[in-house]
């Protein structure tokens, strides 16, 4: 049997040079086609990550918060043969792309991504989940599409 030791990385900063208002400020001047936004969340709440009904009302929430319409249900599946990558996995379309995440039991962290040709804060995103999955820090990649 192989022995794994798991670690957190520190937080780090925004690698993109993308922060705050700025992000989307530019989306918008730059005539983007979106923002896509990754936020990696640590030691969140083991509970809060293996409820789905707790994921889809995240969802709600943060598409309440950040004004994303959204279409159709979010889908929240369990699966995972290897333990290593074990976990819900949600996925979520809004009528300007989608919000998609997975929730790793093995590390409880959360792997969330948001794309939206709508502009967004991304951090506005980053604290919300962070808060919700009780994650002790975060880190966030912003980049834009076009």
């Amino acid at each position: 049997m192989q022995t794994v030791t798991l670690h957190t990385p520190e937080p780090l900063p925004v690698r993109t040079g993308y922060e705050g208002i700025h992000a989307m400020n530019e989306a918008i001047e730059r005539n983007a086609w979106g923002i896509a936004s990754s936020v990696d969340i640590y030691n969140c709440d083991p509970s809060t990550i293996r409820d789905a009904d707790a994921i889809r009302r995240f969802v709600v929430e943060l598409c309440d918060l950040i004004e994303m319409k959204r279409f159709g249900e979010t889908q929240v599946v369990h699966f995972g043969e290897d333990e290593r990558v074990a976990g819900y996995s949600m996925v979520q379309l809004i009528e300007t792309s989608l919000i998609s995440g997975h929730f790793a039991n093995q590390t409880n962290a959360v792997y969330l991504d948001v794309f939206s040709c709508k502009p967004y804060l991304p951090e506005t995103v980053q604290q919300f989940a962070q808060e919700y999955f009780e994650g002790s820090h975060s880190n966030l990649n912003v980049s834009l599409r076009y």
